[in-house]
């Protein structure tokens, strides 16, 4: 199997919310979690910027990056927004299971 994970930051609660629920709803992620209000520092435009973020995390099949990452952006507020996979070593082997059953083929 391979699982990943993808991390999204967003602008608001709704932004997360709205890319989080269409992922879903199109079976690009079988689930997504939102953390809400994260403090973030990063450089943009040449100077290091401070935000308050949602970070959306998605639990997907390899296959599905590339479309959960088009989707995403179409989406985004951002012109340039998080969007990253970490790879899933070991876990829940009924979870990673589910998680195949619950997205696109």
């Amino acid at each position: 199997m391979e699982i990943r994970m993808v991390y999204i930051t967003c602008a608001n609660i709704e932004e997360a919310r709205r890319i989080g629920r269409d992922i879903v709803e199109k079976r690009l992620a079988a689930c997504v979690n939102i953390i809400d209000k994260i403090n973030s520092f990063y450089w943009w435009e040449e100077k290091i910027q401070e935000d308050m973020e949602v970070v959306i995390i998605a639990k997907t099949k390899r296959s599905l990056i590339q479309a959960l990452i088009e989707e995403v952006k179409s989406r985004h507020s951002y012109e340039c927004p998080c969007i990253v996979t970490l790879p899933v070593l070991e876990g829940n082997t009924d979870f990673l299971e589910w998680i195949i059953k619950e997205t696109k083929n």
